[in-house]
């Protein structure tokens, strides 16, 4: 994955590393994250947020194998 250098406010980045330590993140993975989910939401504005972090947080769990088949009948 290729970076590029951007500038941002120093409160947005301020808040990013206050929220990444909360969430075991660094505040460039924590501003990537805020990045993701705005994306997300532009692209669905009828999805509430909950939607939405619960919709990565099952991709999550899928990519990590802890799902299992659901047998019908």
């Amino acid at each position: 994955m290729s970076t590029a250098n951007l500038r941002l406010d120093q409160e947005l980045v301020s808040n990013a590393k206050i929220m990444g330590e909360v969430m075991s993140r660094s505040a460039a993975k924590q501003v990537e994250h805020w990045a993701k989910i705005g994306r997300i939401m532009e692209e669905n504005p009828d999805l509430t947020y909950e939607f939405v972090r619960n919709a990565m947080l099952a991709k999550a769990e899928a990519d990590a194998g802890l799902v299992e088949e659901y047998q019908f009948g």
